[in-house]
């Protein structure tokens, strides 16, 4: 049952760390009448039928709480953070579990760079960690695969996955091919002694992310990892709503080619955006993954009260 005081104790440390910055923690729902359309998650879903409807309105679990904080951003809602649940439709396995504990936060007036110095304070903080390392997702490919992703040709990105991840699959596209490179032979190799933050990913991997400023090629976004282990995801956010349903609605013809269901596009949080998202930077935070390097177990089920397994 130790796992348990270590949460509660994370949880108050965590609080503290952001009532001393002044950053107001928020609730919203964790129903949505709008999916996702992220092509590599899936979502879970549920009916409600309130008495006297003639159907059912179908409802979906927020694979993240993203899309209600911006719209309390919107709002002028000012900094804000939130621990709360999130739900998706994954394997389980060492590091996944449906339902898990997301820790998301928002600051105005900061870009990428800054909010990783403050995710890296706050890690500091949780692990008593060293200095973290920032390198480059350009940099880091260069550094471990001796490959630049941003100008190699997909035959080349091809080639270096049969020959350093042993991939004999069918064809794929090029971020396909740069996410199997980074997964198998970078990923493992990041945040060894000390946090790795790798900013700038390709512009093609940049969710909802601004593109970089000096360089469209890539975007305002980073990833960090401790011992192999993805951490947490942040962005410079994009605050432009017709870019951003661009994104959704190709995100959703990338998803029917791969014979997926298209995800509900959240008309709510774009009228949102447009309405005006102000400057700001935002990061997700898996809590589960943070208490078990705090505590240094190998399963995610040995920081959950019950995994679903045992739900």
């Amino acid at each position: 049952m130790s796992h348990l005081k270590q949460r509660a104790q994370l949880n108050q440390t965590i609080r503290e760390f952001f009532a001393q910055r002044k950053v107001m923690e928020v609730e919203t729902p964790i129903l949505s009448r709008a999916s996702i359309t992220d092509v590599h998650l899936g979502w879970l879903e549920t009916h409600w039928q309130p008495a006297g409807a003639p159907q059912a309105m179908r409802l979906f679990m927020h694979t993240s709480p993203e899309f209600a904080m911006k719209r309390l951003l919107c709002a002028g809602s000012g900094d804000i953070y939130q621990l709360c649940k999130v739900f998706r439709d994954d394997d389980c396995g060492r590091f996944h579990n449906p339902e898990f504990t997301m820790l998301e936060w928002y600051r105005l007036g900061f870009d990428e760079h800054r909010l990783m110095k403050e995710v890296a304070e706050l890690l500091h903080l949780t692990l008593a960690c060293a200095a973290p390392s920032f390198t480059s997702y350009k940099d880091i490919f260069l550094q471990t695969l001796a490959i630049d992703p941003l100008e190699a040709s997909i035959a080349s990105l091809a080639q270096l996955a049969a020959e350093k991840a042993q991939y004999v699959g069918e064809p794929m596209d090029r971020d396909q091919y740069l996410q199997l490179l980074f997964s198998i032979c970078i990923e493992p190799t990041l945040g060894g002694q000390a946090p790795s933050f790798i900013y700038d990913f390709p512009a093609s991997q940049a969710a909802l992310a601004k593109l970089n400023a000096n360089d469209d090629r890539v975007a305002s976004r980073f990833e960090v990892y401790v011992q192999g282990i993805e951490l947490a995801n942040g962005f410079y956010e994009l605050n432009n709503a017709a870019e951003q349903r661009q994104r959704f609605e190709q995100d959703n013809a990338k998803r029917q080619l791969m014979n997926k269901a298209a995800g509900e596009i959240d008309q709510h949080f774009l009228a949102a955006v447009e309405h005006g998202l102000p400057d700001c930077a935002g990061v997700a935070l898996g809590v589960d993954r943070l208490l078990m390097l705090m505590l240094g177990v190998n399963q995610i089920k040995e920081v959950l009260s019950f995994s679903v397994e045992n739900a």
